[in-house]
Protein backbone atom coordinates (compact mmCIF):
# COMPACT_ATOMS: atom_id res chain seq x y z
CA UNK A 1 0.00 0.00 0.00
CA UNK A 2 1.28 3.44 -0.91
CA UNK A 3 -0.13 6.84 -0.07
CA UNK A 4 1.08 9.69 -2.26
CA UNK A 5 0.47 13.18 -0.89
CA UNK A 6 0.70 16.29 -3.04
CA UNK A 7 -0.49 19.86 -3.28
CA UNK A 8 1.70 21.58 -0.73
CA UNK A 9 3.77 24.65 -1.42
CA UNK A 10 4.32 28.25 -0.43
CA UNK A 11 1.32 30.50 0.10
CA UNK A 12 0.67 33.86 1.70
CA UNK A 13 -1.39 34.22 4.84
CA UNK A 14 -5.07 34.22 4.00
CA UNK A 15 -4.51 32.07 0.95
CA UNK A 16 -5.69 28.57 0.12
CA UNK A 17 -4.22 25.22 -0.78
CA UNK A 18 -5.75 21.87 -1.63
CA UNK A 19 -3.85 18.79 -0.57
CA UNK A 20 -4.45 15.47 -2.25
CA UNK A 21 -3.56 11.96 -1.23
CA UNK A 22 -3.95 9.00 -3.54
CA UNK A 23 -3.87 5.45 -2.31
CA UNK A 24 -2.60 2.55 -4.38
CA UNK A 25 -2.62 -1.09 -3.51
CA UNK A 26 -5.69 -1.05 -1.32
CA UNK A 27 -9.11 0.54 -1.17
CA UNK A 28 -10.12 2.48 1.92
CA UNK A 29 -13.73 2.82 0.83
CA UNK A 30 -14.83 1.26 4.09
CA UNK A 31 -11.97 2.63 6.12
CA UNK A 32 -10.74 5.89 7.57
CA UNK A 33 -8.38 8.43 6.06
CA UNK A 34 -6.89 11.46 7.67
CA UNK A 35 -4.40 14.29 7.66
CA UNK A 36 -1.77 15.04 10.26
CA UNK A 37 0.93 17.69 10.37
CA UNK A 38 4.27 18.26 11.97
CA UNK A 39 5.87 21.65 12.38
CA UNK A 40 9.60 22.06 13.04
CA UNK A 41 10.42 21.22 16.64
CA UNK A 42 6.90 20.02 17.38
CA UNK A 43 5.21 16.68 17.61
CA UNK A 44 2.96 15.43 14.87
CA UNK A 45 -0.64 16.46 15.44
CA UNK A 46 -4.02 15.46 14.11
CA UNK A 47 -5.67 17.79 11.60
CA UNK A 48 -8.74 16.08 10.16
CA UNK A 49 -10.10 12.69 9.26
CA UNK A 50 -12.99 11.16 7.37
CA UNK A 51 -14.79 7.87 7.46
CA UNK A 52 -16.99 6.69 4.64
CA UNK A 53 -18.10 10.13 3.55
CA UNK A 54 -18.82 13.76 4.33
CA UNK A 55 -21.26 12.90 7.10
CA UNK A 56 -18.46 11.29 9.07
CA UNK A 57 -15.64 13.78 9.59
CA UNK A 58 -13.69 15.06 12.54
CA UNK A 59 -11.44 18.09 12.86
CA UNK A 60 -8.90 19.43 15.27
CA UNK A 61 -10.07 22.48 17.20
CA UNK A 62 -7.51 24.75 15.57
CA UNK A 63 -9.07 24.12 12.15
CA UNK A 64 -12.02 26.32 13.17
CA UNK A 65 -13.97 25.71 9.94
CA UNK A 66 -11.05 26.79 7.74
CA UNK A 67 -10.31 23.31 6.38
CA UNK A 68 -12.55 20.75 4.70
CA UNK A 69 -11.67 17.10 4.31
CA UNK A 70 -13.27 15.06 1.57
CA UNK A 71 -12.90 11.62 0.11
CA UNK A 72 -13.39 10.14 -3.33
CA UNK A 73 -13.94 6.45 -2.80
CA UNK A 74 -13.90 5.77 -6.54
CA UNK A 75 -10.35 7.14 -6.71
CA UNK A 76 -9.13 5.92 -3.33
CA UNK A 77 -8.22 9.50 -2.57
CA UNK A 78 -8.61 11.98 0.26
CA UNK A 79 -8.36 15.74 0.00
CA UNK A 80 -7.84 18.62 2.38
CA UNK A 81 -9.06 22.02 1.26
CA UNK A 82 -7.33 24.62 3.39
CA UNK A 83 -8.58 28.21 3.39
CA UNK A 84 -7.62 31.28 5.39
CA UNK A 85 -4.19 29.85 6.01
CA UNK A 86 -2.08 31.26 8.82
CA UNK A 87 1.69 31.22 9.35
CA UNK A 88 1.14 28.78 12.22
CA UNK A 89 -0.25 26.29 9.69
CA UNK A 90 3.26 25.89 8.31
CA UNK A 91 4.19 22.24 8.60
CA UNK A 92 4.72 19.01 6.73
CA UNK A 93 1.30 17.50 6.14
CA UNK A 94 0.92 13.74 6.11
CA UNK A 95 -1.99 11.67 4.94
CA UNK A 96 -2.83 8.45 6.70
CA UNK A 97 -5.22 5.57 6.21
CA UNK A 98 -6.62 2.61 8.07
CA UNK A 99 -8.94 -0.19 6.96
CA UNK A 100 -11.00 0.35 10.12
CA UNK A 101 -14.02 2.64 9.96
CA UNK A 102 -14.44 4.98 12.90
CA UNK A 103 -16.66 7.94 13.68
CA UNK A 104 -16.18 11.17 15.59
CA UNK A 105 -13.34 11.15 18.08
CA UNK A 106 -12.59 7.62 16.99
CA UNK A 107 -11.19 9.10 13.79
CA UNK A 108 -8.76 11.19 15.81
CA UNK A 109 -7.63 8.41 18.12
CA UNK A 110 -7.44 5.65 15.52
CA UNK A 111 -4.09 3.99 15.01
CA UNK A 112 -3.52 4.60 11.32
CA UNK A 113 -1.70 1.79 9.56
CA UNK A 114 -0.48 3.53 6.44
CA UNK A 115 1.24 6.88 5.99
CA UNK A 116 2.19 9.04 3.05
CA UNK A 117 5.53 10.74 2.63
CA UNK A 118 4.34 14.24 3.54
CA UNK A 119 3.97 17.48 1.64
CA UNK A 120 5.36 20.79 2.85
CA UNK A 121 3.03 23.71 3.43
CA UNK A 122 4.69 27.06 4.08
CA UNK A 123 2.53 30.06 4.93
CA UNK A 124 4.21 33.45 4.92
CA UNK A 125 2.91 36.52 6.66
Amino acid sequence: VQLQASGGGPVQAGGSLRLSCASSGRSFRNGSMGWFRQAPGKEREFVAAIGWGAANTHYADFVNSRFTISKDNSKNAVYLQMNSLKPEDTAVYYCAAAPTLRTGFGLRNLKYDYWGQGTQVTVSS
